[in-house]
């Protein structure tokens, strides 16, 4: 059965660009059934969301700012999502973001047993990102606008070791701890439960932060770790185990 997801967007704190792959990304967890964006549109600042809108199918909220200083398009996406949870209609929510002040809305839905996505700009502050279940850099989006394939390739090996060089010995930690923490007795770990757990342990965990698609990729290139495939009896595509060296 297909997630349900309520998709709302805080338009005063997020750049309007590159909101297809965004929408592209939210897809992947799921079917999102609710799509709003909260803002004062008499201000101008807004103007490049309106664009946007109707080619994404996302209702706009008029939320005026009734007190100078005061963010009241963030209690009126509080309110809004407290209303959802109560309607039933969702299994989650995806709140866009890079507001410290939606943590507690976060830590709330998921007290509620409702899956939360975080998407925000790489400036968000980490409670607003460790109250989510998981949560997606804006940057990372950007990075997958489509580029031609021989565009694509010269960058990827222009930054192959800028890249890797991204990968600090404290993410070598948490990963190789991570499949401990799942390994079997020989020490070989299901690659999918430890993308797992790294997700647990710490949602803006990502692959493609350290210029990798895939979470196999970067611990291939990593020298601490085995990888090995192996059949899979119930689908042609092979499961991959990890261990540490």
């Amino acid at each position: 059965m297909e997630t349900n997801l309520a998709v709302l967007i805080d338009g005063d704190n997020i750049p309007s660009a590159h909101v297809k792959e965004m929408m592209e990304e939210i897809a992947k967890y799921g079917n999102p059934t609710i799509k709003r964006i909260y803002g004062d549109w008499t201000k101008p600042h807004l103007n490049k969301w309106k664009n946007v809108l109707l080619e994404n199918a996302i209702h706009p909220i008029q939320q005026y700012g009734y007190t100078q200083g005061k963010n009241a398009t963030d209690s009126a996406m509080i309110i809004d999502a407290m209303d959802i949870l109560y309607s039933n209609k969702v299994d989650g929510f995806c709140l866009v973001s890079s507001d410290s002040d939606f943590t507690r809305l976060a830590t709330r839905l998921r007290e509620a047993s409702m899956k939360v996505i975080g998407i925000g700009e790489k400036k968000t502050p980490d409670p607003f990102i460790v109250a989510c279940d998981k949560f997606i850099y804006i940057e990372i989006l950007k990075n997958n606008t489509k580029e031609s394939e021989s565009d694509r390739s010269n960058k990827e090996k222009e930054n192959k070791k800028a890249n890797v060089d991204k990968i600090t010995p404290k993410v070598v930690r948490l990963i190789s701890q991570t499949i401990s923490d799942v390994a079997d007795e020989d020490g070989w770990a299901f690659l999918g439960d430890v993308g797992s757990l790294l997700q647990k342990k710490q949602p803006n965990f990502d692959s493609r932060n350290y210029g990798f698609q895939k979470l196999t990729p970067m611990i291939n290139s990593i020298d601490k770790f085995e990888i090995e495939s192996r059949e899979n009896a119930n689908s042609k595509f092979k499961l991959i185990y990890v261990r540490n060296k």
